[in-house]
């Protein structure tokens, strides 16, 4: 930096240096030597004409240095190094150069270097401290960033570990001032609960399914052993045990067929053959195999469905759902053994129900319906065996045409359960018509 402000500083003289004005030249580099620690000196021929008190400092090195300015055309510079006194050797930095074509006008920018080198010394010490002070704050401030960050992240690796060996519901505990961790720690906990509901919910599909598979069975069991052991050789007898095993091997059969169909639905791999079809005729025929509960217990099964009605989804599964529904209904209907099914369109939606008039369902309880099992406390109307999937069944399909759906009930008043599906084109029937049971049923809810 120091050589650099030399050359600069003599480009700059030389510069403004014109028309052989000495006296504007004197005064420029009395100005500059003053502020910039620099020693100037011109030479005319073998005169020096600044600064008057010239001394022979430097003498030596500008002796030699102007040797080599003669022997060349252009300015040249040059370190050389010069003694002041017998115990030091100090470093000057010399730029000579001639100031007219005729060169008799000389000048030298001479820059004494010595004090670069005790500045470079106090640096040095300088940054020495600052780099321990520097090296001892980082460490202090790493070991409570560390502190800080680490204890939390380390209270959150072992809850983590006893959850992986296994203790479910474990609470991740968090209160550190990153709001990652925190949001690490509530996340994890989330997890934990959802783990040991699953891990609940898989015992008591064991338990259950276990206890549904050992009843069939061991029905069966026992029928064929009394065939074998009493009634082999009376046929009334014998036809009456076989009847009970083959319903019993019905249930059994509806009861695999039921956990396969849930557990496709529930892993993803069922696809749905969705197309537009008639509901009102896929719940006529469904409702073919029930007349016979009219006919021989006196239910009634009344549908509402003025007019065709067409909707987008899966025909066999939607008659599923409403199969399951309409069973469920007869299991739980009231003594009046009544039970309706409405279909209506609204605008762009076909809204359908099964409505019975049984116990109903407590308001704690009607939330817990659609799920694996779940048996409400009210007694059945009608005694009937299921697998109890039926319910989690119709949330699987319904969940998969992402149709709205849900219960409504009223103890001792009976329970309504619906769906709703996206019409795929107008009703044959007058805007008139579903006005009317729209406004009804609005203020039947109401």
């Amino acid at each position: 930096m120091k050589i650099m402000q030399t050359k600069e500083t003599a480009t700059k003289i030389q510069s403004e240096y014109r028309n052989n004005d000495i006296t504007a030249l004197i005064s420029s580099i009395s100005k500059i030597s003053d502020g910039d620690d620099l020693y100037m000196r011109i030479d005319k021929g073998n005169q020096t004409i600044f600064p008057d008190d010239a001394t022979l400092d430097y003498q030596k090195e500008i002796s030699d240095i102007k040797e080599v300015l003669d022997a060349q055309d252009n300015v040249k510079t040059a370190i050389s190094k010069t003694s002041t006194n017998a115990y030091t050797q100090n470093k000057s930095y010399i730029d000579a150069s001639y100031l007219d074509p005729g060169k008799q006008l000389i000048m030298y920018v001479i820059s004494p270097l010595d004090p670069v080198s005790s500045t470079i010394t106090i640096l040095q010490n300088q940054l020495i401290y600052i780099m321990v002070i520097a090296l001892a704050l980082a460490f202090a401030l790493s070991y409570y960033l560390s502190t800080v960050i680490s204890k939390p992240i380390t209270s959150v690796t072992r809850s983590a570990q006893k959850l992986a060996d296994g203790q479910y519901g474990i609470t991740f505990q968090s209160k550190g001032q990153y709001s990652e961790i925190n949001n690490l720690a509530k996340t994890l906990n989330k997890t934990s609960c959802e783990l040991e509901k699953s891990v609940m919910l898989q015992k008591d599909l064991m338990a259950n399914v276990s206890h549904d598979l050992r009843t069939p069975l061991t029905m069966i069991k026992s029928y064929a052993e009394m065939i074998r052991d009493l009634s082999g050789n009376n046929p009334k007898k014998r036809e009456g045990h076989l009847q009970v095993i083959i319903e019993e091997a019905d249930r059994l059969n509806t009861l695999v067929s039921d956990m396969l169909a849930l557990s496709a639905m529930q892993s993803g791999t069922l696809e749905l053959s969705s197309k537009s079809f008639n509901i009102k005729a896929a719940v006529a025929s469904i409702l073919m195999p029930y007349r016979i509960l009219e006919e021989q217990e006196n239910f009634t099964i009344e549908f509402n469905c003025k007019y065709d009605i067409f909707v987008d989804g899966d025909e066999d599964k939607i008659k599923q759902v409403i199969s399951n529904l309409l069973t469920n209904a007869i299991k739980y209907c009231g003594a009046d053994k009544k039970v309706f099914i409405n279909i209506r369109k609204w605008g762009h939606r076909v809204h359908c129900e099964v409505v019975d008039h049984g116990v109903g369902i407590k308001p704690e309880e009607l939330s817990h319906i659609w799920e694996r099992y779940y048996k409400t406390s009210s007694n059945h109307a009608r005694s009937t065996s299921g697998s109890g999937l039926g319910l989690s069944i119709v949330k699987e399909i319904l969940s998969l045409h992402k149709a709205k759906f849900g219960a409504e009930s009223k103890v001792g008043k009976g329970t309504t359960m619906w769906f709703e599906l996206i019409a795929s084109k107008p009703s044959q029937n007058n805007d008139k018509y579903e006005r009317k049971h729209l406004n009804r049923h609005l203020r039947l809810r109401l």
